[in-house]
């Protein structure tokens, strides 16, 4: 049986340092405290550095040869890079296999699979708040949907997402408190304070997925029901689908119980020469709000993982996920319907 490794080390604190000493790593925190984790038993599934935290060389060089992801992230929590092994297989084929995927008719299954399961997602919640659910027909219609190419079929799906999305948030706005919820669903330079809250629990899953993506030797820019942009990661758009349900919920919940007294206003540089205001959660609601989303990616979801237990972390969901669609394109898998957990 294959060893799960299950540990990550997570350097949150100011000062905190990561060594090696003795086949063990170690992490002394500000106050010298130390804890040791021995190499050899190869339980360590990733590490997490902040800006201001310190690392030895030493301990760089035996993340890469024991093989162990290593994530540098801002001191707010960004990541900006991952440390990479020489040694890791980075499996060439499962990237020709998704250009392959453009032409080979497995394109238009993919994106009909990843705008079905965010229609289901959203159902969930709307069943969960009572409110009036999207009928089956939808489902039926986009399973039906043909085009001459990926370029027009997307055309077609992505006017029955705006007009279900527009429904969705028209339909889950209502929840919120009436002097913060938005008039409508605003993404790019949203003024809103709710809008922003989502915006930004929305780029905190991305970097999940981003990540994830990566781990799985998937090209993170090219995706199926998005299109192919410049600077835009669009298969990571394309797995966001996946998840915003869990996001929305989340938000739902943490969001009805704020006031406008909740929010503060911010002076922007929205262009060269135009400034503007955009409303944010303030201090303290957004270290509430930042430490319960980190929480809810640790949350057990009700679906077995890949090699053993009947329940895993959401993180970890993610990450087998984007496994299981790199078989699926290697043609590991004979198909690949992506798992939505209940709330």
């Amino acid at each position: 049986m294959v060893h799960a490794k299950v540990l990550k080390l997570a350097l949150n604190d100011y000062g905190s340092y990561l060594g090696c000493e003795k086949g063990c790593f170690t992490v002394k925190d500000r106050h010298g405290n130390v804890k040791r984790y021995p190499m050899f038993e190869d339980e360590i599934g990733s590490v997490e550095l902040r800006s201001g935290n310190a690392v030895s060389t030493g301990a760089l060089a035996s993340l890469g040869f024991w093989n162990i992801d290593c994530l540098i992230l801002t001191q707010r929590g960004r990541p900006v890079a991952m440390l990479k092994s020489l040694d890791d297989d980075s499996n060439v084929q499962t990237r020709i296999s998704q250009y392959e995927a453009l032409s080979n008719g497995k394109s238009s299954v993919i994106a009909k699979e990843f705008l079905i399961a965010k229609l289901k997602g959203q159902n969930e919640v709307l069943k969960k708040c009572g409110l009036r659910r999207f009928d089956f027909t939808v489902f039926e219609t986009i399973k039906k949907l043909e085009a001459g190419n990926l370029a027009m079929l997307r055309r077609k799906m992505l006017a029955i997402e705006g007009k279900c999305s527009t429904s969705y948030f028209n339909s889950i706005f209502g929840l919120f408190n009436e002097s913060v919820k938005p008039s409508k669903r605003r993404t790019f330079k949203a003024y809103n304070g709710l809008n922003n809250l989502f915006n930004l629990a929305y780029e905190m899953l991305a970097w999940k997925i981003h990540i994830a993506l990566v781990k799985a030797k998937l090209e993170p820019y090219l995706g199926f029901l998005h299109s192919l942009k410049f600077g835009t990661p669009s298969l990571v758009c394309d797995f966001l689908e996946l998840y915003r349900y869990l996001i929305d919920d989340f938000v739902i919940e943490f969001g009805r119980k704020l006031k406008p007294n909740d929010f503060i206003v911010k002076d922007e540089d929205f262009s060269k020469h135009r400034k503007g205001k955009r409303q944010y959660l303030n201090t303290k609601q957004t270290g509430e709000f930042t430490k319960a989303l980190n929480n809810l990616f640790q949350h057990e979801v009700e679906i077995p993982r890949i090699m053993r237990g009947k329940r895993q972390e959401l993180e970890t969901l993610i990450n087998e996920e984007a496994l299981l669609f790199a078989k699926y394109l290697r043609n590991e898998r004979q198909g690949w319907t992506p798992r939505i957990p209940k709330i």
